[in-house]
């Protein structure tokens, strides 16, 4: 009761009930549907978060679930040790990924978005989120923790699990992708793309999946959570799409060029993005 009523007291609304819902809560309020949500991180990252928001929807990437300010002007409430953010609830369906039809919409309305994210300044006490330049250093991480993994599992005196077998086949195989991938990285414009996209200033969604692609009766594309938002290549937020309808979709390139195509028809990629879209997608991220 106590995180209601501060929640009620910090945001001046009157909250009729609240239910759990998928990670979040669904408030019947006073003022209509609310979403509220648990963050876990500080207020530095999320005022960077609340600001990346704020300047999509100042440049006309209206359909964003955008935080509500409280009554002291900030877009959290803090309930004793605890970070919430309030926004209104979006109706609609998640994306579906085995709909043709969503995956252009979705590509194209990426597209826009990254269109939109470019200029963003950083608000006052924020804390930038960035990526930018640091690939080639986690993918040869990576590489090294295969080593260390297969090292650890031939180390095992007892009895090795089928998981150990099977790990054991497999890693050098994903090993010499990840390689490849950080090869063809290193060839490529990598860094000047990372350049131009701190000049740009903009930035990704960097979890842009179905449960964050809310899709309204009008067919209206709404985007959401933008928890792990950072500046970033923008081919991120696209292979990442790619990623997760590929793997729905049974690695068919067809469903590829179809996202492809729909993004290009927004914004076109460079030839040289495209190298470094290759890489994101040769290298096992899940392995």
């Amino acid at each position: 009761m106590m995180r209601e009523f501060e929640i009620e007291r910090q945001f001046d609304i009157k909250i009729e009930s609240i239910k759990p819902n998928k990670g979040v809560y669904f408030l019947k309020t006073d003022d209509g549907a609310k979403c509220l949500k648990k963050i876990n991180y500080g207020t530095q990252k999320l005022l960077f978060v609340y600001g990346a928001k704020e300047h999509l929807y100042k440049s006309g990437f209206l359909n964003i679930d955008r935080y509500f300010l409280n009554k002291e002007g900030n877009p959290y409430a803090l309930v004793n040790e605890d970070i919430y953010t309030l926004s209104q609830w979006i109706d609609g369906r998640e994306c579906d990924f085995y709909n043709d039809d969503d995956l252009v919409i979705a590509a194209k309305n990426l597209a826009h978005m990254h269109i939109a994210s470019k200029g963003y300044e950083l608000p006052e006490n924020s804390k930038l989120k960035s990526d930018l330049g640091r690939w080639p250093h986690l993918i040869e991480k990576r590489i090294k923790s295969f080593d260390k993994m297969k090292e650890m599992v031939r180390k095992k005196k007892n009895h090795k699990y089928e998981f150990d077998i099977n790990y054991l086949k497999t890693v050098d195989y994903y090993k010499n992708l990840s390689k490849k991938a950080l090869d063809n990285l290193n060839s490529s414009d990598y860094f000047e793309i990372c350049r131009q996209t701190e000049v740009s200033k903009s930035f990704c969604h960097h979890d842009y999946t179905y449960h964050n692609i809310i899709i309204n009766d009008n067919n209206d594309v709404n985007v959401i959570d933008f928890d792990y938002c950072k500046r970033e290549v923008r081919v991120y937020d696209i292979s990442n799409f790619l990623i997760k309808v590929l793997k729905r979709r049974e690695w068919d390139i067809k469903y590829a060029n179809l996202i492809i195509d729909a993004y290009n028809s927004i914004s076109p990629l460079t030839k040289e993005e495209y190298k470094v879209l290759y890489s994101f997608l040769l290298f096992p991220q899940r392995y």
